[in-house]
């Protein structure tokens, strides 16, 4: 299982068998056999890039009714959902030791955008670090936040 954006895995192949191109879900660090979670789901995500997601991991993203282990989580989240830190916490709930969160936010200027700073405090609070920001569609960014390694 790895949730590394921009990973030197070989090459993911689509439901069909056919090779898929670099897409923003691959370039995140979705493949083949990883179960993701997808919380936050409204109609105004994208589904291009929830496709790409399928794709990209060769089966359905599970949701938050899954009761078990999951490799990664795609939380939708706009400023009006309320709480971010309660998001990020609810969010861990499945999520095995190691996985990663990619918290897609509406960019600077769409209606619902969170701002990076809002993340960047909530992060901390909810017992994650954020490590990497990228755009993932005309209308969305995406944040990945882990829980931080402690020194052994």
């Amino acid at each position: 299982m790895s949730s590394t954006a921009g990973s030197d895995a070989a090459q993911p192949e689509g439901r069909d068998g056919t090779a898929v191109a670099a897409s923003p879900a691959t370039r995140l660090g979705f493949t083949t056999g990883m179960v993701v979670q997808e919380l936050g789901w409204d109609t105004d995500t994208d589904d291009s890039l929830r496709i790409a997601i399928e794709d990209a991991i060769d089966a359905d993203m599970v949701d938050g009714d899954y009761g078990n282990v999951v490799d990664a989580v795609v939380l939708w989240w706009r400023e009006d959902d309320g709480d971010l830190v309660d998001g990020l916490v609810d969010s861990l709930t499945d999520l095995v030791g190691g996985g990663a969160i990619w918290l897609l936010t509406p960019k600077v200027g769409r209606p619902g955008a969170v701002d990076a700073a809002d993340i960047a405090e909530a992060a901390p609070i909810a017992g994650l670090a954020q490590t990497t920001t990228v755009s993932v569609s005309k209308d969305w960014t995406a944040t990945r936040l882990v829980t931080p390694k402690t020194p052994a």
